[in-house]
């Protein structure tokens, strides 16, 4: 029978989350020390918040977002301009047989606990559920 490049189950495979996990940090470190020769993405302080891969562990979609959340709209298209060089960066310290094509998506995790928040705040959802 031949084997097929798919998880089957509910989620990740622990081998997915391993190696997106090591992805995520060093990407992380690629960013932070700047070794992009990109001067507006340099310049911007970004958090990887998680990083999934395909079952092949080909493609890697990292969830990221600006400091503070400025400059958003922008930090993804910087990201997949430069995302041929992170790679390269990226391989020289990841211990993979082959490095994921990388993909960007804003990580928006931030944004839906403010709204969370702001949700249990609200006197109506506060009586709801009986708390002061």
């Amino acid at each position: 029978m031949a084997k097929n490049n798919f998880h089957e189950g509910p989620g990740p495979s622990q081998r997915q989350l391993r190696v997106g996990e090591l992805i995520r940090r060093t990407l992380s470190d690629v960013l932070t020390r700047g070794e992009v020769h990109d001067p507006v993405l340099n310049q911007i302080s970004i958090t990887v918040g998680e990083v999934t891969t395909s079952s092949d562990l080909k493609i890697a979609t990292a969830y990221v977002c600006a400091l503070g959340g400025e400059q958003n709209e922008d930090l993804i298209s910087l990201l997949s301009k430069n995302k041929n060089e992170l790679r390269r960066a990226m391989s020289k310290n990841l211990a993979l047989k082959y490095a994921p094509d990388l993909r960007f998506r804003l990580d928006e995790t931030f944004d839906r606990m403010d709204e969370t928040r702001r949700l249990f705040s609200d006197e109506k959802v506060r009586r709801d559920l009986g708390t002061k």
